[in-house]
C-alpha cells in the first residue's frame, strides 16, 4: 500500500505506513551523511512534541487556529512526548537547510497522527496541513533551536546524574583508601607522601566542579526565540504569540523559559552552544587526566607502578598470554578525544553563521548530542566497570614511600634545605636509606623522633615543626 504526496517540486510515493510525508522523504533522500537519524535522540523528538504543542495551544487561544484542528495537533504531540512514533523521525542529523527537513518531519508526522485521530487518512492535508496548521506562525529558524535547547536541557540532566554518581564512587574509594600511604609525584618524580584516599578524593572533587559548571551553562539554554519565525521579525506569527507560546512551553515542561529580548540577535546567535561545548571539552580533559593517572598507577603489574589493581575485564593480547589491559580507562580516553574534536566542530559551525541565520546548526546539534551521549556512556562505564572494583596494593605503596628519598622534605623545617639536599644526594649516590643516614650515621634524629615525624598521620598531614 502506498500514497502519493506532492509539493511544489513534484510528486513522491510513500508507503502508507509512513507518518512522515513528501518533504521528509526528500530530506531523507538528500542527506546520507552520518547514517544516524534524529530518532536516535529521544529527547529531541520529545522536545519537538513539546514545542509544537505549545505553538498549537497558543494559536488556539489567539483564535488563529481552529479549535478542533488544534486539539488534534495537541493530542498528536502528546504521543511524541510519551515516546511514541520515534521510528518516524528519519532525517539525518547533518543536513542542509538549517534543519528544515527535521522540522518538516515533525510537522508531517504530527499532521498525519492528527488526521487519523479525526477519522481521516494520512495525506489529507486539506483538513490538517503540516505547513498551514502544525507549523502555523512558525519557522524552522525558531522551532528547531527551541527544540534543540529543550532537548539539550533534558539530555544534560542525565549526564549530570552520571557525573554525580562517578563523583560519589571516587569519594567512596577515597574513604576506603584513606589509610593507604603512598608517594605523591610531580614531574613524574618522587615528591612528598600522601594517602591514596586523598588522590581519589581529589578526583571526586574535580568531577563535582564539572557538574556545577554544566548547571551554570545550562541556564543559557533557557533563553529561546520561539515566535521569532524567519529572522526575528515575527512575520506570520499572531500578535502575542511569542510570549504566549513561551509561557505554554514553560508550563508544559516545568522549565522556566525566557523569550529573548532581541529576537533578531537570538535567531542568528549560537554562542550558548559554544559555551556548552567548551564545558564538555573541559570535563573531557579532566576525565582524560584521571584515566591517564589510573593507567599509570596500575601499570606493570611487576614492572610498573603497581599501586592499584583495576578490574580485569578481558584478555589483553592475542599473542601475550596472561596480559590484561586497562581497557575501560582507554575507552574513556578515546571518548574524551572525540568530544574535544567535536568542540572544534561546534566552534567552526558557530563562526560560520551569516547575516540573520546560522544555517550550520544541524552539525552543532549532532556534535553536542554525540558529545553528551557518548561521554555519559563512558562515565557510567568508568564507574561501574573500573572505579567500583579498584583495589590497592597497600604494602607496595608503603614500601615505596619509606624507601624513597623524597620524604626528606618532611625534615626541611628542622634540618634546613641545604643539609636535607646533602642527605638526599648521599642516599642517591650510595643507595643508603634515609633512615640509616639520618638516625644511625649522622644521628640527627633519635629513633623516637623519627617514628613521630614519619608516622602515617604526619606524613599525609604534616605538622610544621622547627
Amino acid at each position: 500500500m502506498a500514497r502519493i504526496e506532492k509539493d511544489f517540486l513534484g510528486e513522491k510515493e510513500l508507503p502508507d505506513t509512513a507518518y512522515y510525508g513528501v518533504q521528509t522523504l526528500r530530506g531523507k533522500e538528500n542527506f546520507h551523511i552520518t547514517g544516524i537519524p534524529m530518532s536516535t535522540e529521544p529527547y529531541f523528538v520529545k522536545a519537538f512534541g513539546y514545542v509544537k504543542k505549545a505553538a498549537a495551544l497558543a494559536n488556539r487561544d489567539l483564535k488563529v487556529l481552529d479549535v478542533k484542528v488544534a486539539d488534534a495537533i495537541v493530542a498528536a504531540c502528546d504521543r511524541l512526548i510519551a515516546g511514541e512514533m520515534r521510528d518516524q523521525f528519519v532525517t539525518d542529523f547533518i543536513q542542509g537547510g538549517a534543519g528544515t527537513s527535521t522540522n518538516m518531519n515533525a510537522n508531517e508526522v504530527i499532521a498525519n497522527i492528527a488526521l487519523e485521530s479525526l477519522g481521516r487518512k494520512k495525506g489529507e492535508y486539506a483538513v490538517v496541513n503540516p505547513n498551514d496548521h502544525v507549523n502555523f506562525g512558525q519557522s524552522t529558524n525558531d522551532v528547531y533551536p527551541t527544540a534543540f535547547r529543550l532537548a539539550l536541557i533534558l539530555r544534560l540532566g542525565s549526564y549530570m546524574e552520571a557525573l554525580t554518581r562517578l563523583q560519589e564512587a571516587l569519594f567512596a574509594k577515597g574513604e576506603e583508601f584513606a589509610k593507604v600511604l603512598k608517594m605523591g609525584r610531580t614531574h613524574l618524580q618522587d615528591a612528598v607522601p600522601m594517602s591514596l584516599g586523598q588522590e581519589f578524593h581529589g578526583w571526586g572533587t574535580t568531577i563535582g566542579e564539572e557538574v556545577q559548571r554544566i548547571a551554570e551553562v545550562r541556564q543559557f539554554l533557557h533563553e529561546i526565540n520561539l515566535g521569532a519565525t524567519a529572522i526575528g521579525t515575527t512575520v506570520t506569527a499572531a500578535p502575542g504569540y511569542p510570549e504566549l507560546a513561551t509561557k505554554y512551553l514553560s508550563d508544559l515542561t516545568g522549565l522556566k523559559f525566557i523569550l529573548a529580548g532581541d529576537l533578531i540577535e537570538a535567531t542568528s546567535d549560537t554562542g550558548a552552544y559554544v559555551l556548552l561545548s567548551g564545558v564538555l571539552k573541559r570535563t573531557s580533559s579532566k576525565l582524560t587526566k584521571i584515566c591517564n593517572d589510573l593507567r599509570m598507577l596500575a601499570s606493570g603489574p611487576r614492572c610498573g607502578f603497581n599501586e592499584i589493581n583495576l578490574p580485569q575485564m578481558q584478555p589483553g593480547s592475542s599473542i601475550m598470554p596472561g596480559k590484561v589491559n586497562p581497557v575501560i580507562p582507554e575507552v574513556v580516553n578515546q571518548t574524551g578525544f572525540l568530544v574535544i574534536g567535536l568542540d572544534l566542530t561546534v566552534t567552526l559551525a558557530a563562526s560560520a553563521g551569516q547575516l540573520q541565520l546560522n544555517v550550520m546548526e544541524p552539525v552543532i546539534t549532532f556534535a553536542l548530542f554525540t558529545s553528551i551521549s557518548t561521554m555519559e556512556n563512558a562515565v557510567n562505564s568508568l564507574r561501574v566497570n573500573c572505579i567500583d572494583g579498584i583495589t590497592a596494593n597497600r604494602e607496595r605503596t608503603r614500601d615505596m614511600v619509606l624507601n624513597s628519598l623524597g620524604i626528606v622534605t618532611v625534615l626541611k623545617p628542622s634540618l634546613g634545605y641545604k643539609q636535607c639536599a646533602e642527605i638526599a644526594k648521599e642516599g642517591y649516590e650510595t643507595g643508603k636509606s634515609l633512615h640509616d643516614i639520618v638516625v644511625k650515621e649522622r644521628k640527627l634524629l633519635t629513633q623516637e623522633k623519627w617514628d613521630e615525624v614519619f608516622s602515617f598521620e604526619n606524613l599525609i598531614s604534616p605538622k610544621f615543626e622547627q
